[in-house]
């Protein structure tokens, strides 16, 4: 897995899984805190994601919605989105196309 971009955006790429997990929560809770405003997770490069994962990107929602910021998922990959759907976190999460 790997993360790059700053505290707006980051480009999540790999696997987001229990093995990944707490490197990925450390990056995105760093970036959550350190800025302002919508950030944007962009998840083009992302190949798959387990139930870790997931949570992972739950908890930086909320935590940046107690920092009065918004946690935007774009380029959702088909697979990934329709798992949103089917676990109805689309309707929690922003997701742009």
């Amino acid at each position: 897995m790997h993360i790059r971009g700053d505290h707006t955006e980051l480009v999540v790429g790999g696997r987001l899984d229990v093995r990944s997990a707490a490197d990925a929560r450390s990056a995105l809770h760093d970036a959550v805190d350190s800025g302002h405003g919508d950030l944007v997770l962009d998840l083009r490069e992302l190949d798959a994601w387990d139930s870790t994962g997931l949570g992972v990107i739950m908890g930086a929602h909320r935590r940046a919605g107690r920092c009065g910021r918004r946690l935007v998922l774009r380029e959702v990959p088909p697979r990934m989105r329709r798992l949103l759907v089917a676990t109805r976190l689309h309707r929690i999460l922003t997701i742009t196309p």
